[in-house]
């Protein structure tokens, strides 16, 4: 993947065909495009609002799209803290749930969910990206193959 383009596209392919208490994880490197993903995913949800990224609020709700979208970035409960966001009654309401570094949350998280790697590939060139799709559940599991089955990635 080369650039922020084909992130935000592989993001609004994705959110077809999701649904309410859907989690996504995106871990990886830093800036290697987990927001820009969410744009993306948040775009073809019908979400007006620009995307931010919520490193220092933690968590960002949008109500505006087909599904509520609740995208966390997690990174600064690396001591922990987790338990006191009430995580479970996002995972399990109304939206569509994005965590960024979930390593953080990891006793926090569903045993269900779709994790997406991301990785910066600096040898390849500035903006190349190496994204790794690992599914908890079989509804992911089929929702990968959906997606990525016929591109390169």
């Amino acid at each position: 993947m080369t650039s922020a383009d084909q992130t935000i596209q592989l993001g609004e392919k994705l959110a077809q065909f999701l649904q309410p208490r859907d989690l996504i994880l995106l871990d990886g490197d830093l800036g290697a495009g987990k927001t820009t993903f969410t744009k993306g995913l948040a775009k073809e949800l019908g979400i007006s609002r620009p995307i931010k990224s919520p490193t220092f609020t933690i968590i960002r709700e949008y109500q505006d799209g087909r599904i509520p979208l609740y995208h966390m970035d997690v990174y600064r409960l690396e001591e922990g803290g987790g338990d006191d966001l009430g995580l479970e009654e996002y995972f399990n309401g109304d939206g569509v749930n994005v965590v960024e570094w979930s390593k953080f949350v990891a006793d926090e998280l569903p045993s269900k969910y779709l994790r997406i790697i991301f990785r910066r590939d600096d040898s390849q060139g500035d903006n190349v990206r190496t994204l790794t799709f690992e599914a908890q559940g079989e509804r992911f599991a089929k929702m990968i193959s959906e997606v990525i089955g016929d591109a390169n990635e």
